[in-house]
Formats: C-alpha cells, sequence, structure tokens
C-alpha cells in the first residue's frame, strides 16, 4: 500500500492490516432497541444498540434508506420532515464484508406542530444532577426548562458530544456505554417544537463505579516507526495496534517531544487490525524525536497515551519512488 503525505504539519492516512474478508457471507445482527422521538417539527431523533462488530448502520424512512451512521455510533437525528406528520423508522446493520442485517422492528413517531413565530429558546436546565449507575452507566435527573410553548426534549451532553435525548416531558435520563472507574463531565440543553436550543445547564460530574474490565488499558500499542528521506522531506511511516475498547476508535492526537501536533481522524470506520500513518517532518533530522499517540474512544474521553517512541535517523539518501505528498490530512 503506498503511503501518502502532506507537506508542512498536515498529515495523510493510509489503514492497512486486515483486508475485508469477501468470503465472509453471514449478516450482522439486527439492531436492538430502536426507539424514534420527534424533538422538532421537522426531526426525529433515533437510537438503536450499538454494536461494535457492525461498519455501518443504514436508518431507514418506511422503505427509503436516508441516512448511513458510521458503526459504533448509537444515534442519530433525521431531518428535512414535515411538521405534525407521523413517521416510521427502522434500522439495519451493515458489516465490513458488505453483509446487510433484516430490518429492525419499525418504530412511529409524528413530528410536532409549531407555533408560527416561534423563536424564543427555552431556558436553562437547572440544578442537574448524577450518580454511577454501576460500572457502565449514570443517572441524571435536573429541574425542568420553561418555554414560551413548551419543551420538546432535552440533550445530555458529554465531552461536547451529544449521547443521550429525552423527550420534554422527562426530567431524568440513564446514560450507557461508559468505562468502569472513569470520570465524566455531564450538561443538558432543552429543545422546543421549532428547535430553538436553550443555553447549557451547570455541569455534574459522574464517576463510575469499579468493576469488571477496569484494568484493560485504552492506549495504543505495538508503535513503531520507520523513518524515510522523500524528495520532499523527510518523513516518518508509523504503524500501531489500536486499543481494545468496545467500539470503533477513529480519531487520534499525535504528540512530538510533548507537545500536541495534529489530530488524524477517519471519514469511515476504520476497518480492524493495524493501522499506518505517514508524518512529515520537512527538513528536521528524525533522530532523538520522542512521538507518543492516543485514542478518542467511544464514549468521547480520550485514552491513554502509547508509550514513548524515540526516532532513529532516516536512511541517506532520497526515495525516488516517493511522489509529493498528496490526499487527505490531520488537523
Amino acid at each position: 500500500m503506498a503511503w501518502i503525505g502532506l507537506s508542512g504539519l498536515a498529515v495523510a492516512l493510509v489503514l492497512a492490516g486486515c483486508s475485508e474478508d469477501t468470503r465472509d457471507t453471514t449478516a450482522p445482527a439486527v439492531p436492538g432497541e430502536v426507539s424514534a422521538l420527534a424533538s422538532s417539527s421537522v426531526s426525529v431523533h433515533v437510537m438503536w444498540r450499538a454494536d461494535p462488530d457492525v461498519a455501518v448502520f443504514e436508518v431507514y424512512r418506511g422503505d427509503a434508506k436516508v441516512l448511513d451512521v458510521t458503526g459504533g455510533r448509537h444515534m442519530v437525528d433525521v431531518g428535512g420532515l414535515a411538521p405534525g406528520t407521523a413517521y416510521s423508522f427502522s434500522v439495519r446493520a451493515r458489516d465490513r464484508a458488505g453483509n446487510v442485517s433484516p430490518a429492525s422492528a419499525s418504530v412511529p413517531a409524528t413530528t410536532l406542530s409549531v407555533a408560527q413565530g416561534e423563536r424564543v429558546p427555552p431556558t436553562a436546565p437547572r440544578n442537574v444532577r448524577g450518580q454511577a449507575r454501576g460500572a457502565g452507566g449514570a443517572t441524571l435527573a435536573w429541574e425542568a426548562a420553561t418555554d414560551d410553548v413548551g419543551v420538546s426534549a432535552y440533550d445530555i451532553w458529554q465531552g461536547g458530544v451529544r449521547v443521550h435525548s429525552v423527550a420534554g416531558g422527562l426530567t431524568t435520563a440513564v446514560v450507557g456505554s461508559l468505562r468502569p472507574g472513569t470520570e465524566y463531565s455531564f450538561t443538558v440543553t432543552a429543545r422546543d417544537a421549532a428547535d430553538n436550543k436553550s443555553p447549557e445547564s451547570n455541569a455534574v460530574t459522574v464517576v463510575t463505579e469499579q468493576g469488571t474490565g477496569d484494568g484493560r488499558d485504552t492506549a495504543p500499542t505495538d508503535l513503531r516507526a520507520v523513518p524515510r528521506i522523500a524528495v520532499d522531506g523527510t518523513y516518518v511511516d508509523l504503524t500501531w495496534t489500536p486499543p481494545d475498547v468496545d467500539g470503533t476508535v477513529a480519531s487520534y492526537e499525535v504528540y512530538l517531544d510533548g507537545k500536541f501536533l495534529t489530530t488524524v481522524m477517519w471519514g469511515v470506520a476504520p476497518p480492524p487490525g493495524t493501522a499506518q500513518y505517514s508524518l512529515p517532518l520537512g527538513d528536521r533530522p528524525p533522530a532523538g524525536h520522542v512521538l507518543k499517540i492516543r485514542g478518542q474512544l467511544p464514549d468521547g474521553k480520550w485514552g491513554a497515551f502509547s508509550a514513548d517512541l524515540t526516532l532513529t535517523d532516516a536512511p541517506a539518501g532520497p526515495d525516488p519512488a516517493t511522489p509529493a505528498p498528496t490526499g487527505p490530512g490531520g488537523s
């Protein structure tokens, strides 16, 4: 597989390792616990139980597929709907070999009617509090927000990512898929039928209980580096094994000499196995620089760092076969 790069500090990505097994003809399990919440007049929030072995979830409105959602995620907003209209939704699972599961049970949802000219957002939910729900979840509660027409939904946020939504008549929520013995910070926002969003509530910190799997490391392992000289500068070709966690690790941070260098993200679920990554160093000699990486876990938190890796010199002489770096990169 050819290496791809970008000049400067941009990073180009390729994945190596396991290729799809085209002999696999077994369809994944049907997605479970599918629900649909009409949280506004023009959108419905669809949720399901995520399976870490699924590459893509296909979301259907009636018989029409409307969205593909990367495996590891378990919710999505289906927009572009008409106010006060009944819809039905289902979800299928697709694995990396292209096998697709049967559709889940269809769940109904009717979008909300909206008062003409409704532009005032709800107030922020108040007095958010929370407690651990065993080793893998948290229970949150809050005081209801107010709105000139009415609150249609509450959204729960963790680390800047929405992780759950509940109907506007509720003031409690259970958040799952958390890691044992880990500290999380949650906030809550309210929405009305016109999709006006409130300010954030106060943040509440919850530490999940210790439990089975506490000692499982979240750091990438077997980080290796091969320096090389190309016609446009020095590169370091990295390989590593992603951490063994429940879900997909699709984003990594790279640190050089203890300082953040770049974030690397895949636009689709990366295949399992060894990951590769080509890091340009420009005119800097690699010898003596220290690299480490960490991944963003499915629960939104950053995992542990890999072991430090001290770089060595690249072989002398440019590689004439190496093309000028092009392609996607980090940020």
